[in-house]
């Protein structure tokens, strides 16, 4: 496998990981700090329950899930601005609101990442959690706040 494809892998797992963790520091309200040392520990490269958790890209996926964190507030303004009219954050379900949470972190401080390859990398996760309309959600809602913070 080409060192850009073991990458781009890495990277796959570590977006699918830091929507998880999203989701534990939500329900949970689990410490950033906390949480990333258990998926460092525990989750990330690991065989949980017979199903082997793919060796994640550890730095990218600390950096969304502290970033997403630490800007959740103007993360979560991008997002509602983009809902349709009579839906709120809350309406959403909570792996919804940490899918989007991650992209739009992504969208909104990883320039280095394609805006194109942020999006379909969030559509791939939201096929992990949902069928093919949630998943048309995410592209629909991550397109309309990439061609608001991406020029």
């Amino acid at each position: 496998m080409s060192r850009t494809a073991t990458r781009s892998k890495a990277r796959a797992a570590a977006r699918l990981a830091a929507v998880q963790a999203l989701y534990q520091h939500e329900m949970e309200g689990i410490a950033v700090t906390a949480l990333l040392h258990e998926f460092h520990q525990h989750r990330i490269g690991a065989t949980i329950e017979d199903v082997e958790y793919a060796e994640a890209d550890a730095d990218f996926f600390d950096d969304i899930v502290k970033g997403a964190v630490a800007r959740i507030g103007e993360i979560d303004v991008a997002i509602e601005a983009k809902l349709a009219k009579g839906w709120t954050l809350p309406r959403l379900d909570k792996p919804m609101k940490a899918i989007l949470r991650a992209g739009t972190y992504e969208l909104l401080a990883r320039a280095d990442v394609p805006a194109a390859a942020v999006i379909t990398e969030y559509v791939d996760v939201a096929h992990a959690f949902y069928e093919r309309r949630e998943s048309g959600f995410v592209n629909g809602l991550l397109d309309a706040i990439a061609r608001q913070v991406r020029t």
